[in-house]
């Protein structure tokens, strides 16, 4: 066995065991690149160097603006606001509240960019209140995880720039832009998966729509939705960069929290920069430790070896592509969302455009692939989050879900062989 297939076993081998066996997936990622570097007698001063470098970017410091923008404006008030927004807009539908639920998460997703965040936001709110309305507890946390999802699609997504970061020239503004008819396009294909199911349980309406009613709660939620316009606007338009608008938009989030919806105090605020610190921990460590894993795939030569692979096994685009599908669905069953787009973007990105897939839909495709492994165990993060907010076993949740899993599918169907999805828009802005 010659160096290079010994290192490659040691990288993936020792990689995929301790996945298994449960360890953090930052200690994995390093400690599988160190074996790596061992057995190609390279110095391990490469790991240091290669870890400052990873983090040493200018567009990842948008990262942790946009967590603490995420994190400042979910703990601020604002969920109660953006339901009554979203109830006055589809409430008045059969299974009015799964509607209100769905677009709520739409509208939460624009401001937090994170399902998790969604769920124990917006869930601990609306699937008691479901429940209450009739509504069975087990499709109410259903839908509440599963529309999550949209909120990884809908900008501003920090796990947008990580893709923006690691595939290289991708803009941002452009990914971000590209995110809101997908958005769309999966929170009309869950509200259809729902309204079928609440007609044939009967489910309750709301109140009739009105468009009094919906102007007044738009202007409630006003403050909210701009700091959308602030992040989105601002950077597509080029009037700051990703991370200017990500610090702006904290400062922003900062003072309608604290001062106009007044949903947090000055030891609130506190506690929330603590939560940040926590999360971005976590974050900035895995994409340090990544990028040694990603040296070690790319000295390997691991993405073209892999690429001769797939596509050796056939010649047909559509087949490629709903293998690259199966590839990121599978590891998001094994893997959280940050590690598969750092580690995966290296090795699928350079099939996807062989085909004809544009990298800012395959960004999309990545992004909407990993939140639905999210929900999938053994490692879905927003899975378990549903079940410890709702009280509801996974084992029933799960089975709960498989209609909108098929939901999900369809919509992520549409956005890999249709690129106008993802396209258009930004299209429209090109320059």
């Amino acid at each position: 066995m010659t160096v290079q297939a010994l290192a490659i076993l040691v990288l993936l081998g020792s990689f995929g065991i301790m996945i298994l066996l449960r360890f953090p997936i930052a200690y994995a990622v390093g400690l599988s690149s160190v074996f790596c570097l061992l057995v190609q007698g390279l110095n391990l001063s490469e790991v240091c160097r290669l870890m400052v470098k990873g983090i040493s970017s200018f567009s990842l410091m948008a990262v942790p603006f946009f967590i603490t923008m995420g994190v400042l404006m979910g703990s601020g008030g604002i969920s109660e606001k953006l339901i009554a927004l979203a109830d006055s807009l589809v409430g008045w539908m059969r299974g009015g509240l799964a509607m209100v639920n769905i677009v709520a998460s739409y509208f939460f997703g624009g401001i937090s960019g994170s399902a998790s965040a969604d769920t124990a936001s917006i869930g601990p709110i609306l699937i008691p209140m479901m429940v209450d309305q009739g509504y069975d507890d087990d499709f109410s946390t259903a839908v509440t995880i599963t529309s999550s999802c949209e909120g990884l699609l809908v900008p501003p997504s920090h796990n947008m720039v990580i893709y923006a970061t690691t595939a290289g020239g991708v803009s941002v503004g452009s990914l971000f832009l590209a995110g809101y008819l997908p958005g769309a396009l999966l929170a009309l294909s869950l509200m259809v998966g729902s309204y079928i199911i609440s007609v044939k349980r009967q489910y309750p309406k709301g109140s009739p729509f009105s468009i009094v009613n919906f102007i007044n709660q738009l202007f409630k939620s006003i403050w909210a939705l701009a700091a959308i316009v602030i992040v989105v606007i601002g950077v597509v338009f080029g009037w700051f960069t990703a991370t200017e608008s990500a610090a702006i938009a904290v400062i922003y989030s900062l003072f309608v929290s604290v001062f106009i919806y007044k949903g947090l105090n000055w030891r609130g605020v506190w506690n929330s920069l603590g939560d940040c610190v926590n999360t971005l921990s976590i974050v900035l460590i895995l994409i340090a430790t990544s990028q040694v894993f990603g040296f070690c795939l790319t000295t390997l030569h691991v993405p073209d070896l892999a690429a001769t692979a797939i596509t050796n096994l056939t010649d047909n685009p559509i087949i490629l592509a709903i293998l690259l599908n199966l590839i990121l669905l599978f590891l998001g069953c094994i893997m959280d969302m940050a590690p598969i787009i750092l580690i995966a973007t290296p090795i699928l990105l350079p099939i996807a455009t062989s085909i004809g897939i544009d990298p800012i839909q395959f960004g999309i495709i990545m992004v909407l692939n990993c939140g639905i492994g999210l929900l999938t165990p053994p490692v879905g993060a927003v899975l378990f989050i549903g079940s410890a907010v709702s009280k509801v076993p996974i084992e029933r949740l799960v089975k709960a879900t498989l209609p909108f899993y098929l939901c999900m599918i369809i919509a992520l169907m549409l956005i890999t062989f249709v690129p106008e999805i993802s396209l258009f828009i930004p299209s429209l802005f090109a320059k």
